[in-house]
């Protein structure tokens, strides 16, 4: 049995834009059901979990998960590192990409790179970062996913009680490198000279020009990457300037 599971943190409660993960961004599909329909076009459905929480405005992402034929688990609304450690323990995952379903343009090529490497390490925490030795998850980049192990993750839990790192999953691995084994790959360098691209969902602004921008690639190659993403936006400049703004008024 594969021990490495995808495990995705989604919900519909977002205070910044509510149901972001189901408003139509393709056609009548939103952001949820798109990377899903990405992921399985890839990996195993049986190898994907849906990590959502208990509240029952949740119902609905459980109805895409089940369409797509993905497993789910419920959990904690606010701990979101519990919610991770128990979904992870139900499905015997002992190794984990994780996923943050507001990143529809998620590179499924980077995510595959991880599954190859993760596999067969010692490490606790594998991802992505900049040549500043930024870890990606804390950029506005939206590209790549990070793996981490169950161990860790449980780690941090007894590590420490803040809310900050219990509402951001693997904040605290990064923060304190010298108690955990990690490996960083850099990023392509003609995506780490950019500094105005941003493609997570957190505003309206972010939804609207990030639909605009999924609905022109996708039509045209539906796997897409990161570096097809960065090309339409150096022949798109308009897009960057509205991203520079946001991430301005956005800082992570």
């Amino acid at each position: 049995m594969n021990e490495i599971k995808i495990i995705i943190q989604a919900r519909t409660g977002s205070t910044r834009l509510p149901q972001k993960m189901i408003l139509p961004f393709y056609e009548n599909e939103g952001i949820f059901s798109l990377i899903l329909k990405r992921l399985t076009s890839s990996v195993k459905k049986d190898n994907i979990i849906l990590a959502t929480s208990t509240n029952e405005n949740n119902d609905v992402l459980v109805e895409i998960a089940k369409s797509y034929g993905i497993n789910y688990y419920r959990g904690s609304e606010n701990d979101v590192l519990q919610r991770f450690i128990d979904a992870a323990k139900e499905f015997d995952a002992y190794k984990i990409i994780r996923v943050c379903a507001d990143n529809p343009f998620l590179d499924i090529d980077f995510l595959n790179f991880l599954l190859d490497n993760f596999e067969n390490t010692d490490y606790d925490y594998m991802s992505f970062m900049t040549s500043n030795y930024i870890p990606t998850i804390k950029t506005h980049y939206g590209f790549w996913a990070e793996a981490v192990t169950l161990n860790a993750l449980k780690n941090v839990k007894s590590m420490t009680d803040e809310n900050l790192y219990h509402e951001h999953v693997t904040n605290f691995i990064y923060a304190n490198p010298d108690d955990f084994n990690i490996k960083f790959f850099n990023i392509p360098e003609e995506i780490d000279s950019h500094n105005d691209i941003r493609l997570t969902i957190d505003t309206k602004i972010d939804f609207d020009i990030q639909k605009e921008i999924f609905n022109k690639i996708y039509k045209e190659k539906p796997n897409f990457n990161a570096l097809d993403v960065l090309n339409f936006l150096n022949e798109n400049k308009e897009y960057l300037e509205i991203m520079k703004e946001e991430i301005s008024k956005n800082q992570k």
